[in-house]
């Protein structure tokens, strides 16, 4: 535009063109001019700023509070700031190994040089933010102990409650006069009272047999740590005196909403309870329950009357409903399907129409045994029908009734119980555990009960007299779940059980046909045996391992773990077998003295304090055994 310009000045006059070019000229040198200038400037201020920051950056790793540590391909220290030098003290640490200098720090260095982001450390009494860059070999470290400080004074003073409950305590006052309850209760209250102070935690007692406790979260670790042993110490001093009391206790903690806190207690307790009591079940809103005790038997219930409620509540139940469905676990046993048998009966004596849910696959013999003889009886063999027919046949109205299991996670039909979940009841004497229904209509879980035929069988005498009684092969596969479980009466047998089996002997029940039933094929003969012959003996335990790529029949392996128990010293044993291609299973027995339930939890499952198992999906019988052995390794330890 410029020359445009001047050679339109030259064109109209040289003078003009000349002035034109003149002033072309002088603008160019002003713009040059001002360039320059500017550049200069930004150079300046740039090298300027560039000093500053540099600067800045020695200051910051020398100054700052934060510890900087520079090592090389060797793990030899290269350079450290002189916050990270007070840690050593006046000791000269430059060119020295990491794990001469400091084996701590040297093992958090490797075991967080992979982490993304700070982590919280502890190292010599104290507290850090700590990160590692290892593609520069540089570890940071800033001190946070005041802050860490902070954040457990908070933790420690939150909110625990707590409630306590006697669980026998109405069975064990009926029988004793004024003077021995008044001294009995005080007894209880003055020795909870006083564990109660020892943790600095508020006690008021509700009711006769009901406490509530209010305290802290630092005083709960520490209850955590001696693992309630209050629950022992008023046990075996009142069992001294012929008046055994046990308490379950339920703690809740971690919320800041005291109703939901309450709330919360009350399901643990709740969940102690229906364990068997003898326990405390500790756990935060949504948190893992934690339990402690539960080494005892359930005490037998001298009393019915709660048989008689849960017959009567089950029978309004049934009237509300438009047909019944009933269920018992995956891998049906005879006390399954016993029990099964005995629901559908009581339905009948209500008028209603009741479905057996069954799988029918792979099933043992003793139950083919079974079904085999209802196709004498065609009324009960038609009402059993598979979970797809299950599922196409349920609608709202009905009930499900779930026996001898209460985790929806083992039932026949899991997705029946989804679709029925709102109108569920539950029929089990199994420990109850963390996993269970969500809102069932009806709950009886006594754990005390030597199998879930004898609970249903008490609830036949509160039904109407003139209605259809059970008839012969129900009764005799009732009494069978009964023999079974008990083993032929010689574990878990109370007064109370073998008042059930009179009762099915008197309507029909057949030793001969229930010998019928329980008997073994050659191939099971063969195999439990097999599994007897791969016995080992550690200390008390008797471990039987099946062979890694052969399948085992769940019922041989149960039945393994029983004849183990004959052996002498042994107190607990345990089976593990394959039972498919991607899953190991664990049967356990004991004679009462070790709770093998609690171990199986460990592991996944559970049961019953003599009488649990587990099924592991993903590993192999190796890895099961190796798992077990160190569970019984930890089990020993405490127990000494």
């Amino acid at each position: 535009m410029a020359m445009a310009f001047v050679v339109l000045g030259f064109h109209l006059s040289w003078l003009v063109g000349l002035v034109a070019l003149l002033f072309v000229i002088m603008v160019i040198v002003i713009t040059i001019n001002v360039v320059y200038q500017t550049n200069q400037n930004t150079s300046e201020y740039l090298t300027d700023l560039s000093y500053r920051i540099k600067k800045g950056e020695q200051e910051s790793f020398l100054r700052l509070p934060i510890g900087i540590l520079f090592y090389n391909e060797k793990a030899e220290i290269a350079w450290v700031n002189p916050a990270m030098q007070r840690y050593f003290g006046k000791e000269k640490i430059l060119g020295h190994p990491l794990k001469e200098v400091d084996e701590t720090l040297a093992d958090l260095i490797v075991i967080h040089q992979d982490d993304d982001n700070f982590c919280e450390i502890s190292w010599k009494d104290k507290y850090y933010t700590f990160r590692v860059q290892k593609e520069i070999r540089a570890v940071y470290l800033f001190e946070v102990t005041e802050y860490i400080g902070y954040k457990h004074q908070y933790e420690d003073s939150r909110v625990v409650l707590g409630q306590i409950f006697l669980d026998n305590y109405d069975e064990v006052t009926k029988s004793l006069n004024d003077q021995e309850i008044s001294r009995l209760s005080s007894y209880v209250t003055t020795t909870l009272s006083d564990w109660a102070e020892r943790f600095k935690m508020y006690l008021k007692r509700i009711d006769e047999d009901h406490y509530f406790v209010l305290g802290y979260t630092s005083m709960l670790e520490k209850m955590e740590e001696e693992k309630f042993k209050i629950l022992d110490e008023i046990r075996e001093y009142t069992s001294k005196r012929n008046n055994p009391i046990t308490l379950s206790v339920g703690i809740a903690y971690g919320g800041d909403n005291l109703t939901n806190l309450a709330s919360q207690a009350q399901s643990n307790l709740d969940l102690a309870l229906g364990r068997g009591g003898d326990q405390v079940v500790v756990r935060a809103k949504d948190g893992q329950a934690r339990f402690y005790g539960g080494k005892t038997n359930p005490l037998e219930k001298r009393t019915r009357v709660r048989a008689r409620m849960i017959s009567q509540a089950l029978q309004d139940l049934m009237r509300q409903s438009e047909q019944v469905f009933v269920m018992g676990h995956k891998n049906c046993d005879m006390d399954s399907i016993g029990a099964c048998l005995g629901v559908r009966r009581i339905a009948a004596m209500n008028q209603k129409k009741c479905w057996i849910v069954l799988d029918k696959g792979n099933l043992h013999s003793d139950i083919l045994r079974l079904l085999e003889s209802l196709e004498d009886y065609p009324e009960i063999a038609q009402s059993i029908i598979s979970p797809a027919e299950a599922l196409e046949r349920a609608i709202n109205s009905d009930l499900l009734v779930m026996v001898d299991h209460s985790k929806p996670s083992m039932s026949v039909s899991l997705e029946l119980y989804e679709a029925m979940a709102n109108r569920t009841m539950i029929i089990d004497h199994h420990r109850r555990g963390e996993e269970f229904p969500q809102n069932p209509m009806l709950v009886y879980i006594e754990p005390y009960a030597s199998s879930t035929c004898e609970l249903i069988t008490e609830m036949f005498e509160y039904q109407q007299k003139d209605l259809e009684p059970i008839n012969k092969i129900e009764a005799t596969a009732m009494l069978t779940g009964i023999i079974i479980d008990t083993k032929s009466f010689a574990l878990r047998s109370g007064t109370r059980t073998f008042d059930a089996a009179s009762y099915l002997r008197s309507v029909g029940a057949d030793p001969e046909m229930s010998r019928h039933f329980t008997k073994e094929n050659a191939k099971d003969y063969i195999q439990r045996n097999h599994l007897l012959e791969r016995l080992e003996l550690l200390d008390d335990n008797a471990l039987s391992t099946g062979e890694e790529e052969r399948i085992y029949d769940p019922v041989t392996a149960a039945q393994a773990a029983d004849s183990l128990l004959n052996i002498s010293g042994v107190e607990a044993s345990f089976v593990i077998t394959r039972r498919n291609e991607d899953t190991v299973g664990i049967s356990a027995r004991s004679n009462g003295k070790k709770n093998v339930q609690v171990i199986m939890e460990q592991l996944g499952g559970g049961g019953h304090l003599s009488n649990a198992a587990t099924q592991i999906k993903d590993t192999t019988v190796a890895q099961a055994r190796q798992d077990l052995l160190a569970l019984l390794q930890a089990d020993a330890e405490e127990n000494k």
